[in-house]
């Protein structure tokens, strides 16, 4: 998984000072190029944060806008953006353009078509809403010179208003019969609380000053703190407050005793966009939850086959409880488990050219997921570099229970959210020459199906050498096949949280606690856990049609060049890009 903002999926939050205005050009390629840097900005300056951690500093007094205004004011925009987008030409445009035109064409339209149902009021999942997103802002932002703490202070003193948005937009959600499940967000409130400290030194928001710039004095450097600190004391934890004061009065009480988000008003029509949103398909919950059964079947053959090579005699539950109960297929410390994602990493790096002839200029690095996040999130996920090269990409991992996190996992982990997964293809993705829309953002089937099929690429370059790291990949295929059966079962066909619970765990080989957190993020976030085998069953798809067409010229290499040369783009485009490769002769 990677928490980026991917253009398709924005909910644009902010507000924008100016209208676009529509702009005639001598030619349909120049106006599409005037339309797509519009477009861009309007995306920029809807998310003032992420457009300064890209390097933008147009917005830095400003945090994005939650309150529905504001977002139908957005709408609006993104309407008048469709309608000029569809008075070009298509025919007079490049073949790249054609491509761009059709590209923001869908995002476009996958916006406007979410405003009709109440997903608009959904702000939080189990594990992410605003008040985390701010909370990660000291992280995510830089802090080398007196204009970022300048308009670091600015925003610290924005987050009441901000706050309010929230609670505005979420009671309206109640009011219009939308809200999570009880328990898949029950502890959520320990992720608002955490943040009301006593000890300003222990506020997250207090990050930035533990170290003091070069190109900042002391004197402005401190001043600048002890304007946080009072900022911190009296705008930022009172606002924490109140927000925690609101959930636990408010929205938990009124949370809903169904799972499925079907069972809320036009639930069942959300759900089906969700579905061809995520999937970048036509395919129906139905369609969805078939194919995830019969790769729930194929992949438990294929695990049955490593138990047996382990030379372990008992059932499959025996073996499941021999994994999730011996103590030594889990770290004991937290640096146990850094330092063994750091060795595979430092080994992949090394084998990336037997993958690929092209590599991303920018490194990773790894940290630990922050412990107000750890115990409600996944296991790991990356985070992008910055736009303007000022950050590297980072893996993250979870080092809490590590009695739930065993070591036989980490190789599939690390090879799905660092190299050659999440950060080669998205790093590879920034250096592209395209428009930046794409750039910086794309279509989760294909980021997510890329990183599951480079979990598997590790079967290619000397991983997974032993029966336990073998089924660990298999485990987290089968985890992913398992998400098409179970997301539909509470979505679409009534299953409630414990059957999705009983399910993953009868097929897998995952934690119970990993179970738990997972089947509560697809409880909180419909369609979203459908990308990932979909994406990776397409590329597979792909690859087997360019063997078996190009046979000793076939160079892997090459393919997966051409699979990544475009960003992340629809499944349906990649297979047009793959067969047009493929009469190439490969080259």
């Amino acid at each position: 998984m990677r928490l980026f903002l991917l253009i398709c999926l924005v909910l644009f939050s902010a507000c924008t000072s100016t209208p676009y205005n529509s702009v005639k050009d001598s030619t349909a390629d120049q106006a599409l190029s005037r339309l797509m840097d519009r477009y861009w900005g309007f995306v920029m300056e809807s998310n003032p944060t992420w457009a300064t951690s890209m390097g933008i500093r147009d917005y830095d007094d400003r945090l994005e806008d939650y309150s529905l205004e504001t977002y139908e004011k957005q709408l609006d925009w993104m309407k008048e953006f469709e309608s000029e987008l569809l008075t070009i030409n298509v025919s007079q445009l490049t073949d790249d353009n054609q491509l761009n035109h059709e590209l923001l064409a869908l995002q476009l339209k996958n916006n406007i078509e979410g405003a009709n149902y109440g997903g608009k009021y959904q702000l939080m999942t189990n594990r992410g809403a605003p008040h985390l997103s701010l909370a990660q802002m000291p992280s995510r932002l830089p802090f080398r010179q007196s204009i970022d703490y300048q308009s670091y202070l600015k925003r610290l003193a924005l987050v009441p208003e901000q706050s309010t948005q929230v609670i505005d937009r979420l009671r309206k959600g109640l009011e219009a019969g939308w809200k999570q499940p009880c328990e898949s967000m029950r502890g959520f409130e320990n992720s608002i609380t955490t943040h009301i400290v006593s000890d300003l030194e222990q506020s997250n928001f207090m990050q930035p000053f533990k170290k003091r710039p070069n190109a900042v004095s002391k004197s402005e450097f401190n001043q600048y703190k002890k304007t946080a600190e009072d900022l911190i004391k009296n705008k930022v934890i009172p606002a924490y407050s109140e927000f925690a004061n609101f959930y636990n009065s408010e929205y938990a009480p009124a949370c809903n005793t169904v799972d499925g988000v079907s069972s809320l008003p036009g639930g069942e029509a959300f759900y089906a966009y969700k579905v061809r949103q995520f999937t970048t398909t036509d395919r129906t919950p139905e369609e969805v939850h078939q194919i995830g059964l019969s790769e729930v079947k194929r992949i438990r053959a294929e695990m049955d086959e490593v138990i047996s090579e382990a030379g372990f005699e008992g059932s499959f539950k025996d073996w499941q409880e021999h994994l999730r109960t011996n103590p030594d297929f889990y770290p004991k410390t937290a640096d146990e488990r850094m330092n063994a994602v750091a060795v595979i990493m430092k080994k992949m790096d090394g084998l990336l050219p037997e993958l690929f002839t092209r590599f991303p200029r920018m490194p990773y690095g790894l940290k630990e997921i922050p412990l107000d996040i750890a115990e409600k999130t996944t296991t790991a996920y990356y985070n992008q570099p910055a736009g303007d090269g000022s950050r590297a990409g980072f893996y993250f991992v979870n080092t809490t229970k590590l009695d739930t996190r065993p070591l036989h996992e980490l190789e599939a982990l690390s090879l799905h959210e660092a190299v050659p997964g999440h950060h080669f293809q998205i790093a590879l993705a920034q250096e592209l020459d395209l428009p930046e829309f794409r750039r910086h953002g794309g279509f989760t089937a294909f980021v997510e199906g890329w990183g599951l099929y480079a979990e598997r690429l590790g079967l290619e370059v000397g991983f997974y050498q032993t029966p336990y790291t073998n089924f660990g990949r298999l485990s987290y295929e089968m985890w992913r096949a398992c998400r098409l059966v179970v997301d539909t079962g509470i979505h679409a066909k009534g299953w409630t949280r414990q059957q999705a619970i009983d399910f993953m765990a009868e097929n897998s080989g995952l934690s119970l606690n990993n179970i738990t957190t997972e089947v509560d993020r697809y409880i909180t976030w419909p369609g979203q856990a459908l990308a990932y085998k979909t994406g990776e069953m397409k590329i597979r798809e792909l690859r087997a049609r360019a063997e078996s067409a190009l046979g000793a010229s076939f160079d892997v290499r090459k393919f997966h060049d051409t699979v990544l040369e475009n960003g992340a783009i629809p499944l349906s485009v990649l297979e047009k890009k793959i067969e047009a490769w493929i009469k190439t002769g490969g080259e």
